[in-house]
């Protein structure tokens, strides 16, 4: 490669020690008189040490980088087993009666929810009289089978809030429509779980809801037994 004076650019330059690998073979002398500014001061330092600080503060970052995906893995392994436990406690359920004093129980002990309820229509006769079956309006069906997937925010008055044991303390929350069968919407929902907190901040609007998505279908799956067909 060659040019002449002038209109040499940097990247003229640095295109020409890139495809010239024997530059600094035939003037190694040259790297040891090349001084960069180091960038933990104004002091000049050799090629050679800039390039150890660069390969430090590489290793550095990709040691951040290893502990926060260690730390990931381990959340998420600690999610497995408390949903792994909810599930075996709804399995253990052998009474279908119980299964929606169970639900909410466990999953506020699992998940360390504040406050938990749920409520069922198209309940089967033999389970009617449950709790969990009572004081559901058509207005909270409709918004039930409205739902795509789990509201999660501010607890804007929410007529469902008001099933929770606390619900003047409640500000953000959690909507889990239970559809029977699949979890789409447009499927016949037969009841909401609603989880609640004082941290206005524990269920925000911008928090992702596969998870809650999965709680809802499980849910919906131990509580298909009290519903008609």
């Amino acid at each position: 490669m060659s040019f002449g004076v002038q209109g040499i650019t940097e990247g003229d330059i640095a295109d020409y020690l890139a495809n010239t690998p024997g530059f600094f073979e035939r003037h190694a002398d040259l790297l040891a008189t090349i001084q960069l500014t180091s960038p933990h001061g104004q002091r000049a330092v050799s090629l050679q040490e800039r390039q150890m600080e660069m390969l430090r503060e590489r290793i550095k970052g990709l040691e951040l980088k290893i502990v926060e995906m260690i730390r990931h893995g381990q959340e998420n392994v600690a999610i497995a087993d408390r949903l792994h436990r909810w599930t075996r406690a709804l399995l253990l359920a052998a009474d279908a009666a119980e299964l929606p004093d169970v639900l909410v129980r466990e999953l506020k002990h699992q998940f360390l929810v504040p406050q938990a309820a749920l409520r069922l229509w198209n309940v089967a006769e033999p389970y009617a009289a449950l709790p969990a079956a009572q004081g559901v309006s058509d207005d909270v069906k409709t918004f039930t089978a409205s739902l795509g997937l789990p509201y999660c925010g501010l607890n804007a008055g929410f007529e469902a809030a008001q099933w929770l044991d606390e619900a003047a303390t409640v500000t953000s929350i959690a909507l889990v429509p239970l559809r029977h069968g699949a979890a789409e919407a447009g499927r016949g929902a037969i009841g909401l779980l609603v989880l609640g907190s004082p941290d206005p901040t524990r269920y925000g609007s911008d928090m992702g809801t596969e998870f809650l998505l999965r709680i809802g279908e499980l849910a919906s799956a131990a509580l298909a037994r009290l519903v008609r067909a």
